[in-house]
């Protein structure tokens, strides 16, 4: 497949969608509401090719928040909801559970910033620091008190309400991952969110399902024989990517 890489040696499961379902799922879009706008533009021209009747899923697996500097619009663009005919499905990523954790006042406030948390609050018109600046320097209260002001309850009501994980047939859709040989209901919050190497360098069957996941960026989509990454960096590289999924076919949209 052009512009993928695969690096599994064994064979590729026969996963599939249920039948008269096409998905559509969306890797980390980190403020990036001008890449947003136009991969949902191209998935609503490519939903029109599906036959009457399909159910359309829309997944988006977390990640909408920092590095870009339009993190306020792509949370607006997620409440208004649609497109229409599509069932939504938000995921929660690592990047929401950090910006949660600032404005609750968390001990993550600091690494936040770092790791793009300074453009989230720029989005909220919140006065951050706009030159060399150390962390410990800043008043975190201060800054919290401003981005509560600023941030509206509807998006941290929408944040909170983010899934961990969902499932579509052979295809379970969460942001960072699975612990492998843990079964899903004991798997922890921290590892969905957060894991890479445990889960990245594993060949686990994960109970038989491919995971759909982002968070660690690769430069084209990977396909693993349990996995598929869908994180292309959009922030930097400017490639927002979808998979479809529509029975056993696998096929990408990028920006």
């Amino acid at each position: 497949m052009p512009g993928v890489f695969n690096r599994s040696r064994a064979a590729a499961p026969v996963a599939r969608v249920p039948d008269g379902t096409r998905i559509y799922a969306i890797g980390d879009i980190h403020g990036r509401e001008d890449l947003l706008d136009r991969l949902l533009r191209d998935i609503l021209a490519d939903a029109g090719s599906a036959p009457d009747g399909t159910r359309l899923v829309l997944v988006y697996v977390g990640d909408y928040v920092d590095r870009g500097l339009g993190s306020r619009n792509v949370i607006e663009r997620m409440l208004k909801g649609g497109p229409e005919t599509f069932e939504i499905v938000h995921l929660l990523g690592n990047h929401e559970e950090a910006f949660l954790g600032f404005l609750e006042g968390t001990p993550i406030s600091f690494d936040w910033l770092k790791y793009g948390g300074l453009e989230t609050l720029f989005s909220y018109d919140v006065d951050v620091p706009t030159s060399r600046w150390r962390p410990r320097s800043i008043d975190m209260d201060e800054l919290r008190r401003q981005a509560t002001a600023a941030v509206p309850q509807a998006h941290i009501e929408f944040l909170r309400g983010c899934k961990l994980w969902h499932m579509e047939g052979d295809y379970i859709f969460v942001h960072a991952g699975l612990r492998p040989g843990v079964p899903l209901e004991r798997q922890e919050t921290d590892d969905l969110l957060w894991i890479r190497d445990e889960f990245l360098d594993s060949d686990a069957d994960h109970d038989g399902k491919v995971v759909v996941h982002g968070h660690t960026i690769c430069e084209r989509p990977e396909i693993r024989a349990n996995r598929i990454n869908i994180d292309t960096g959009a922030f930097a590289s400017g490639r927002l990517t979808c998979l479809v999924l529509e029975g056993e076919q696998r096929r990408f949209l990028h920006t």
